[in-house]
């Protein structure tokens, strides 16, 4: 975990702490190639979060500099 969430998951109470990481993980990042990851796995905080972004940044799949679309994937239950 990275600092800013490590901060986050102890002021929080618990059960909105394993709300946010599970937000977090729900939201993806895509490159161009197909490689997926989530904000959590990026050390990054998406909670109540709504719209599409796109950010820039290396893939460490392809190795590219380009454009990751940002969705919310939905919950698997």
């Amino acid at each position: 975990m990275s600092f800013v969430q490590r901060l986050f998951t102890r002021l929080l109470p618990p059960k909105w702490a394993a709300d946010m990481e599970a937000d977090s993980r729900a939201w993806m990042l895509k490159c161009k190639c197909g490689y997926e990851r989530s904000f959590w796995d990026i050390s990054g905080i998406r909670w109540k979060a709504f719209g599409n972004p796109r950010i820039f940044g290396r893939c460490p799949n392809c190795g590219k500099r380009n454009w990751h679309s940002v969705y919310h994937k939905p919950h698997s239950a």
